[in-house]
């Protein structure tokens, strides 16, 4: 029987469309699942606020009848404004291991794209890069972490079937937690502190949440996040979201910021306790435990594993050695949190800079995800 393609129109579609990947996956070790409430409202206009500047439509593939494969079209207006092209962008893309069903998902996102008189199309990429982007094409076999994709291995061979080609890669990275401060790290922060001035200030949920400073804090990732690829600045609308979405759940144990001489923050690192294995077993729903196995995760019984979410410095900063500062604070207390080893989320490969912070501490290059992209 021949594939066939509709687009999501309803609830009982999209809510397949967010559950597709927990049946494709099914009995996989290595696939994380996404909350399955999160993701719905990340296809709701009403409660994401980066539908006042991009469009998007979603499908699902059929083949002899059944689901077989889903993808979002996705054209986000500011970063083709910012990065001067006509891009749309392809995302949640999952598909059983069938050619014609990959190519049916993508003829679809390139019409949409044609349409709206688009020149490329690129991804995996959501609306932001906030949204789980870069397809893995290589470390299959350790854990996602949460806020990233997992697909099979057979993806990046369908996609170069299909005519697509490397546009950008990412890599992430295991960093061992010292069990002893590393020297390095001792020398740069007394440097950082004593002779430049920057001090380190921990936040509390009450002065991010009620008193301003998570709007400070993401002024500062904008900053810090503007030259990166693709790069889509987040709107006031979209801070509100995430500190209303996330930060209010955040453990601030591990989340530090330097400030400089003038008390502005200067640099930030956010690590989160993983839940990974919390949302296997809870299959990505809250209900009826999944909330208690998340928030015993968070808080009370860690896995061995912490995500470094976010680390960031301000451009006019970067040679200061304020990473270190950062470390000299989160490592003691990621010892007494008894984690094993952090890992990063995805980092340019051509990002040198973020790279060579890793230099102080043992590490593994894990997994490499990347970018396809097409000329339409």
């Amino acid at each position: 029987m021949a594939v066939t393609v509709k687009q999501v129109t309803c609830k009982k579609d999209l809510r397949a469309f967010v559950d597709f990947p927990n049946k494709l996956y099914k009995g996989n070790q290595y696939f994380v699942p996404k909350l399955f409430l999160d993701e719905y409202n990340t296809f709701n206009p009403k409660k994401n606020p980066c539908y006042k500047f991009s469009e998007a439509s979603l499908y699902l593939a059929y083949k002899d009848g059944r689901l077989a494969g889903r993808v979002a079209a996705i054209i986000n207006h500011k970063a083709n404004e910012i990065w001067n092209h006509k891009e749309v962008r392809y995302g949640w893309i999952d598909f059983i291991e069938d050619v014609e069903v990959a190519g049916a998902l993508m003829k679809a996102v390139e019409e949409f794209g044609r349409s709206k008189g688009m020149e490329i199309i690129s991804g995996p990429l959501g609306f932001t890069d906030f949204d789980p982007e870069g397809m893995l094409i290589a470390g299959y076999d350790p854990l996602c972490t949460m806020a990233l994709i997992y697909n099979y291995p057979y993806y990046p061979e369908v996609m170069e079937k299909l005519g697509y080609t490397k546009e950008i890669d990412w890599v992430e990275y295991k960093v061992y937690v010292p069990e002893v401060m590393p020297e390095k790290i001792i020398k740069v922060s007394e440097i950082v502190t004593q002779r430049y001035g920057f001090s380190i200030r921990k936040l509390t949920k009450k002065e991010v949440i009620k008193e301003g400073l998570g709007y400070e804090l993401f002024q500062v990732i904008n900053e810090t996040y503007k030259n990166l690829y693709n790069f889509t600045p987040l709107t006031d609308d979209m801070v509100d979201k995430y500190i209303k979405d996330y930060l209010g759940i955040l453990d601030f144990e591990y989340v530090t910021v330097v400030m400089d001489p003038e008390g502005k923050m200067a640099a930030y690192g956010i690590a989160v306790p993983s839940i990974r294995i919390a949302l296997q077993k809870s299959r990505g729903r809250l209900l009826p435990f999944g909330w208690f196995r998340i928030l015993k995760s968070l808080y009370f019984k860690h896995e061995e594993c912490i995500e470094l979410l976010l680390v960031g410095v301000k451009p006019e900063y970067r040679s200061k050695g304020l990473m270190a500062l950062i470390f000299s604070d989160l490592i003691p207390r990621m010892r007494r949190g008894h984690f094993v080893y952090g890992e990063t989320n995805a980092e340019l490969e051509t990002n040198t800079t973020v790279q060579q912070q890793w230099g102080m501490f043992k590490t593994e290059q894990k997994k490499r995800r990347r970018i396809y992209t097409k000329k339409l």
